[in-house]
Parts: structure tokens; sequence; C-alpha cells
């Protein structure tokens, strides 16, 4: 039996991915530990790890801005849950805790940084302040016995931002497929979306600024709070806090339609689970919402209130248009399910860290 630490953080969608995989790897066959970083988790989020080996480790989060020190500190702290947990493989699922002074096999899988983000939502490069994020991004990409993103779009995006350094392999995300006995039909009337309301990369103030003077009402699941304690709020937008998986998963059944404003997305978890439920997709128009959701949904230019604004009053006034979409999103959503993602890491596995795959199984 094989023993995989993930690191995971308890503030973003790496949880979901971390918790997913690791219950999926676990049905396989794998011993499983999760390594949370920065705020400890939840008690919802502790339900969900259960039966996963859960180690808070007090490493602050990667991209906090405490500079080398603070990553120095999370690397000790990630190495020490990993000698405790008697790991044979560590999958590092944020690259500037890496290094080549990692004595055991390193998957990094990188789901953001600040270089990417920047670019995406500044249109520039980072300030000199935070260089010492790219320059852990860098040296953890390429000392790792496997380099991963989770979509092409966030790969060419990471080459863009450290060409000296290979490109990563693709290893789409993945979440399960609802079955079809899950599917609703008493839909309300409301438009969802997700986010956490303090990302700027999330461009909530589009989506708030689209809502205003809507004919339907636009919720939006995600915490309000930033890790400093400052809460962000929007006027046209119907806050409804962090969510549990069950409820965020209820949410994704019931919507009338699921809208994304971002403007940085390495993959999209929620827009996949909405997409499972059959939800129709308004998304905002950049490169990785192109690669996975070409043909399966209604894009909109990014920062266009009056463009989002109109496609949303169309969608929401033709029952024929959300079906159609609705369908073909819900069958998109077939190609990222956990299964073929939970193949994808254990041939990663096996290939580079010379770790067999445990057991083929069901996730």
């Amino acid at each position: 039996m094989s023993r995989l630490l993930l690191t995971t953080d308890c503030v973003g969608g790496v949880w979901r991915y971390s918790v997913d995989l690791g219950h999926a790897l676990s049905a396989r066959g794998w011993t499983v530990g999760l390594a949370a970083i920065g705020p400890s988790p939840s008690d919802d989020q502790r339900a969900e790890a259960e039966g996963l080996g859960l180690l808070v480790t007090g490493a602050p989060l990667d991209w906090e801005p405490g500079g080398e020190g603070g990553l120095l500190a999370g690397r000790a702290a990630l190495e020490e849950a990993a000698h405790a947990f008697g790991a044979d493989c560590v999958q590092l699922n944020q690259p500037a805790f890496g290094g080549p002074d990692w004595n055991l096999p390193v998957v990094a899988v990188a789901h953001s940084c600040v270089a990417t983000w920047w670019r995406a939502v500044k249109g520039e490069a980072p300030p000199e302040e935070w260089a010492w994020h790219g320059q852990a991004m860098r040296r953890g990409l390429a000392s790792a016995d496997a380099a991963l993103a989770p979509s092409a779009a966030f790969a060419a995006a990471l080459s863009s931002a450290y060409p000296d350094i290979r490109q990563a392999e693709v290893v789409h995300n993945g979440t399960p497929l609802p079955p079809a006995a899950q599917l609703r039909t008493d839909r309300t009337d409301h438009i969802l979306s997700a986010g956490r309301l303090w990302d700027e990369a999330k461009d909530l103030r589009t989506l708030d600024a689209a809502a205003r003077g809507l004919g339907w009402p636009v919720t939006i699941a995600g915490s309000s709070e930033d890790p400093e304690g400052r809460r962000r709020a929007y006027p046209s937008l119907h806050p409804l806090g962090f969510l549990g998986q069950d409820e965020m998963r209820e949410r994704h059944a019931r919507a009338a339609a699921f809208v994304s404003t971002s403007l940085y997305e390495p993959f999209g978890l929620a827009v996949l689970e909405a997409a499972g439920y059959g939800t129709p997709l308004v998304l905002s128009d950049i490169p990785t919402f192109r690669e996975l959701w070409e043909g399966a949904a209604m894009f909109c230019p990014p920062r266009d209130d009056a463009a989002l604004s109109h496609a949303l009053d169309r969608l929401m006034s033709d029952p024929d248009l959300k079906a159609r979409l609705g369908a073909r999103a819900r069958e998109r959503a077939a190609r990222y399910t956990l299964s073929r993602c939970a193949d994808a890491m254990e041939a990663v596995y096996a290939r580079y860290c010379s770790v067999p795959a445990a057991r083929q199984g069901v996730a």
C-alpha cells in the first residue's frame, strides 16, 4: 500500500480538489494524508476529510506576504508532516514550497501563483516585492519530479511567466458526475455564482453591475472575509456565505444558471460542479473557459457588465436555450470526472515517483 501526502489549504478550490482526489485514491487502496496550510480547517471541512489523515501544519499560505522566511518555515512544517505520515510520495499543490532539498519524490501541481494572477488581473508583471514568490515557484516547478497544471491554458500561462523551466504537463481536475437521478426539475429562478468575494480575480464588480436592474436575483456562495479579516460586499448580489459541500451541491442542482466573471481561472471547479447538474453556464471569455467549455456555455467579454447583463437576460428569458445549454454543460462535464483525474494522477505517480498504482477501483 502506497502512502501519499497531498498538501492543501482551506480557503480556496485546492481544498475541494485535494479532498475529492484523496477520497478517490483512498478507494483505490492508497493511504492518503492531507497536510493543511493556512487557517485551520472548519468543523465541516474536518468532516469532509474523515477517512483521510489530516495534518494541520500551521504553515502559512504560500502567497501570504511573509517573504522567503515564511516559505522556509512552511516548507519545514510540510517536510515534518511528510515524515510523520511516512509518505512515499508528496504532491505539493503549492509548488512554491518545493525545492531540491526535498528527500522524497515530489509531484508539483500548480493551481495558481502570484505571477500568473497578476498578469491576468492587472495586465502586467507583479511588482518587485513579490519577486520572492516567483523565485520560489520557479525553483519548486524546476526541481519537482513532475510538474503539472490543471489546464493547457494555465500551463501556457506558467510557461509565459517562467520561460526558463519545462512546460507543465496537463492533468485536468475532476469532480464526481452526479447521477441522473439527482438532477432537479424544480429549479429556482436564482442565478448562482461562487468564489471568494475579496478576490479581485473573480471580478465581482462586473457581476454586481450586471445584476443591477436584472429581473432575477443573483446569489453568490463564498467567504466575504479575506485572511486578514477585511470584508467585501456587493449591493446587487445576495451573499450566501461559505457553504459546505452538501449545501453547495443542492444550490448547483436548483440554480437556474451559473455565472462566472473570473479574469483568472486555472481550472474552475465551481463551474464544473454546476455543469455536472446540467446548470446552464455563462462565463467570461478567458482562455481556460474557452478550452474547457467551448460549445457548452455562453461567453461574455471580461469586465463588460452590459454584455453580461444582456446575456443573462437572454438566457433567463428563453427556457429552450436554458435546456439546451444545460444539456451541453452536463455532457461536457462527463469529460472531467474524478475517476479520470485519479487515473491520470496514478499514472503520474507511477511514472515519475517509482510508486506503483495501488489498485484500480471506482471513484
